[in-house]
């Protein structure tokens, strides 16, 4: 996977700047997190995940629609029943976030290196 580097955050494609913050905004609910974490285990149908995050089937709906448009999951209807809904995770998006969280974590990582070596060569012996 090539390296992100937000130092050129002004030439980054608007793409994948749209796409995290469609990804944080998803997260930003602790709903669609608990969802997330459920999903995380296996892909589950609408009603049971509206049962266990303890959502009325309608609340649920709005919050599986978030995390659709966001990418962070995708819709499947097994084929005994067209009207049943199953959610599953999408890798991609988690996976664009963790990029941009470990570039951003290097980054800090070097100005915190840089700015120790600063303040050791300054102090007086």
């Amino acid at each position: 996977m090539a390296k992100l580097d937000p130092r050129q955050a002004e030439n980054d494609p608007p793409r994948r700047t749209t796409n995290l913050d469609r990804t944080l905004t998803a997260l930003a609910d602790p709903h669609r997190r608990r969802v997330i974490d459920l999903l995380g285990e296996r892909p589950r149908p609408a009603g049971e995940l509206a049962r266990a995050v303890g959502l009325a089937p309608a609340a649920m709906s709005r919050h599986l629609r978030t995390l659709r448009q966001s990418g962070l999951v995708e819709e499947s209807h097994p084929e005994f029943d067209a009207r049943v809904r199953v959610y599953a995770l999408r890798p991609g998006p988690m996976n664009e976030l963790k990029a941009w969280l470990e570039e951003t974590e290097r980054l800090w990582s070097e100005q915190l290196v840089a700015f120790k070596a600063h303040l050791e060569r300054d102090e007086p012996e």
